[in-house]
């Protein structure tokens, strides 16, 4: 495994670059129940509440430190279950952390592949909610249906309820609403894995745009060739450490070498 390293070595990490987000030695744990036979033979003899005995505690996020600085597009990448998604809900402030802090300077907006959706409300109507629910004002939401219904490529289907959908156009449209302003902080957390080639395409150009006018972004994804294209800086987290932070190709070339990868897609 690559060596670990907490240094920044991001483009845009310089002593003029202003930090928007301090993750500062964050743990992250909960408590879920396990089942099978280690959780069996652990709740054996237990009496009436032996149940209770199958309940686990996963330590998700492990000591991770790093600052994120205006401009700065930041690739997350790891393997399933690394606690790549577990660190991003607790920097949108939506998982609180066990141990440490995360300091931001402004409320980060989490897109997710889970953002809510209606599906008996048509596109246009959740178009309306999400952006209410993401803070931004309805007059200018409501003027901006037209550029979100263009941009997710659902012109035909906007009359119609979202249960109607398929899951790449559900997904076209929570990115178009969240792109639709401009944020000081955007997580993006797999939300254009099921998104078509040039929905995608446009996707990372929109993100670009964001991060050049001064706004900072967090993309977690799979698609190493997404992050390259999108991302000055590249943080590999794997099972809940902070393996590697740095320029993107180097980073990416560590993770591929570590997962045997032969392609970057």
């Amino acid at each position: 495994m690559a060596a670990k390293t907490n240094k920044p070595k991001g483009a845009k990490a310089t002593k003029s670059a202003v930090p928007v987000v301090v993750v500062d030695d964050v743990h992250i744990t909960y408590k879920v129940f396990s089942s099978g036979r280690r959780a069996t033979r652990a709740a054996a003899g237990g009496g009436l509440f032996s149940r209770k005995i199958g309940l686990r505690e996963v330590h998700a996020i492990k000591g991770v430190s790093f600052t994120i600085y205006e401009g700065e597009s930041v690739g997350i990448i790891g393997s399933n279950g690394s606690g790549k998604s577990s660190l991003m809900r607790a920097i949108a402030g939506l998982t609180p952390v066990s141990k440490g802090a995360i300091y931001s300077s402004a409320r980060p907006t989490l897109l997710g592949v889970a953002a809510v959706m209606l599906p008996n409300l048509s596109g246009e109507k959740n178009i309306i909610l999400g952006g209410l629910a993401l803070g931004f004002d309805r007059k200018q939401i409501e003027a901006d249906v037209d550029k979100i219904t263009e941009f997710a490529g659902i012109q035909e289907f906007i009359d119609l309820p979202m249960r109607t959908y398929s899951s790449g156009m559900s997904a076209r449209l929570r990115f178009s609403i969240a792109a639709s302003r401009d944020h000081e902080i955007l997580i993006v957390d797999e939300a254009l894995a099921v998104g078509d080639q040039e929905f995608r395409q446009r996707s990372e150009a929109r993100m670009r745009e964001m991060r050049d006018r001064a706004g900072s972004l967090f993309l977690v994804s799979h698609s190493m060739q997404s992050i390259l294209d999108t991302c000055n800086r590249v943080i590999w987290i794997e099972k809940g450490e902070l393996i590697m932070d740095g320029e993107p190709q180097t980073v990416v070339d560590a993770y591929n070498k570590h997962t045997g990868a032969t392609s970057n897609d």
